[in-house]
């Protein structure tokens, strides 16, 4: 995914939830002084494999969900879908976080040379910096929604989970496989509920782009709002 790409859509995002780009740049910067560049290659094992995007929702616990998370090649979770899937003796080859829940899980993972993509937005630079310092550097891969800087990424995505899946896609995934996804959890508030909404027509894009069939969407594409998608 590159930035040209990805702006359009980042722009109807902004409108839609009313977020600041500038505050998006900021956090950006911040996240850019307490980090060094990542070395991808951390991160080789995931070309032409079949990796499980695990996401945060209620049904990750279901043994059906947790047994394709085991079969995969490589795990990506999406927050604390990493201390579900722990629980479950499932490994974790990356997390995707925002920071703003199990910040412990974070310092854990790296501190054992697991991978953690840290995003920066507007909302969470406190996070940011309370956190990050304390992590291994060399398994921090910084990431912004905003244009890219120096060793700060933009792989494509909004929400933890469907950021997971740009950067697999990004990696060379030979296949996404999405377990713990709850588009229509009734549990979440309306903010998290309308950025599920905003992670299902993310997959939709990522499916067209890579001319798959995402298991997740299937029954749900008719309903898909794609207007600000750059979708032939």
């Amino acid at each position: 995914m590159e930035f040209d790409d990805w702006e359009p859509v980042y722009d109807a995002i902004l409108r839609d939830f009313g977020y600041d780009r500038t505050g998006d740049e900021r956090a950006r910067d911040v996240l850019a002084s307490l980090t060094d560049p990542f070395d991808l290659a951390l991160l080789g094992s995931v070309r032409d494999a079949t990796v499980a995007i695990a996401g945060a929702g209620p049904s990750l616990e279901d043994e059906g969900e947790l047994e394709r998370a085991r079969e995969a090649d490589v795990v990506f979770a999406a927050s604390t879908a990493a201390d579900v899937l722990r629980s479950h003796d499932i490994a974790v080859d990356c997390m995707v976080t925002d920071l703003d829940k199990n910040p412990d899980t974070v310092r854990r993972l790296t501190d054992r040379g697991v991978p953690v993509a840290v995003h920066a937005h507007g909302d969470n630079v406190p996070a940011v910096r309370e956190v990050v310092p304390d992590c291994a550097d060399a398994f921090v891969l910084p990431t912004t929604q905003a244009a890219p800087r120096d060793h700060v990424r933009n792989f494509g995505g909004f929400t933890d989970g469907d950021r997971a899946a740009f950067l697999a896609d990004y990696l060379g995934a030979r296949e996404l496989v999405f377990v713990g996804w709850n588009f229509d959890d009734s549990t979440v508030d309306a903010a998290k509920a309308r950025k599920l909404e905003w992670a299902e027509r993310l997959l939709y894009w990522l499916e067209s782009r890579r001319d798959e069939r995402f298991a997740v969407l299937d029954g749900r594409r008719d309903a898909i709002v794609t207007g600000p998608l750059p979708i032939d």
